[in-house]
């Protein structure tokens, strides 16, 4: 029975995938910042772990609580909407630790395991913004994109190993807690002058044609996992899949 570690399961894409490794007969180490009991199935193949991925020694407790693991999957993350200008900087190093030099701090604690097995998998979740630019997402598309780079570089080097490393892109997911993952409000970050080109942004936000599901995205993860052809990047639900078609 093989073991996965899933950052961020406290919500959305990261619960949702823990459920359906679950469902799959996995071991499933789901971590979260704050551990929430009962959010899960009760199950001996479940462990529910503290994790902050900012944190050095969280993340050095959690792999040593954790033992042997299979596949990682890196997918906590927080979001942040708004005018560029209006962003703060203090704000926008707060989600590169956790988007961007989270997913590394963890993939650089599980590789020596993996490369001594000569087996694993690393899935890093980013986001649609990746596939098409988006307004008033710069910030957060930035900690994203360098993910992208970082995972397309890094299967290379570690498939020596005969590790895989993959990307799981998800789209615009309207029943997450993306816009609530965050320490600042969006209203604060659309200053005056931006108003008027921010009112249809929203609006659009409000009526999307296509949107993603949870499910879409631990589909996708899993569809990564099992991939044996050599595919990178894995965009999860119907507007993800139609922005990577039009690119």
């Amino acid at each position: 029975m093989k073991t996965i570690l899933i950052t961020g399961c406290s919500s959305g894409y990261g619960l949702e995938t823990a459920r359906y490794f679950l469902s799959k007969q996995w071991n499933v180490i789901a971590t979260m910042r704050t551990p929430r009991e009962g959010i899960l199935p009760p199950s001996e193949n479940l462990r529910i772990l503290r994790l902050n991925v900012t944190s050095e020694a969280s993340i050095k407790g959690a792999i040593e609580t954790a033992g042997p693991i299979d596949v990682l999957v890196n997918n906590a993350g927080i979001g942040v909407v708004g005018a560029f200008e209006a962003t703060p900087l203090s704000h926008i190093r707060k989600v590169f630790d956790t988007n961007t030099f989270g997913v590394m701090a963890m993939t650089q604690a599980v590789i020596p395991q993996m490369r001594e097995r000569r087996s694993g998998a690393i899935i890093n979740v980013t986001s649609s913004v990746t596939l098409a630019p988006m307004p008033l997402a710069a910030a957060y598309t930035a900690s994203k994109q360098a993910i992208e780079g970082f995972t397309g570089s890094l299967a290379h080097e570690l498939a020596h190993f005969n590790i895989i490393a993959k990307l799981v892109e998800p789209g615009y997911a309207p029943t997450t807690q993306f816009a609530q993952n965050t320490s600042v409000r969006v209203e604060d970050l659309i200053p005056e002058d931006y108003a008027a080109f921010a009112g249809p942004i929203f609006e659009a936000f409000a009526k999307p044609a296509l949107t993603t599901r949870e499910i879409d995205v631990a589909e996708a993860v899993w569809r990564a996992v099992n991939d044996t052809t050599g595919t990178l990047r894995f965009p999860a639900g119907p507007d993800a899949v139609a922005l990577s078609r039009a690119a």
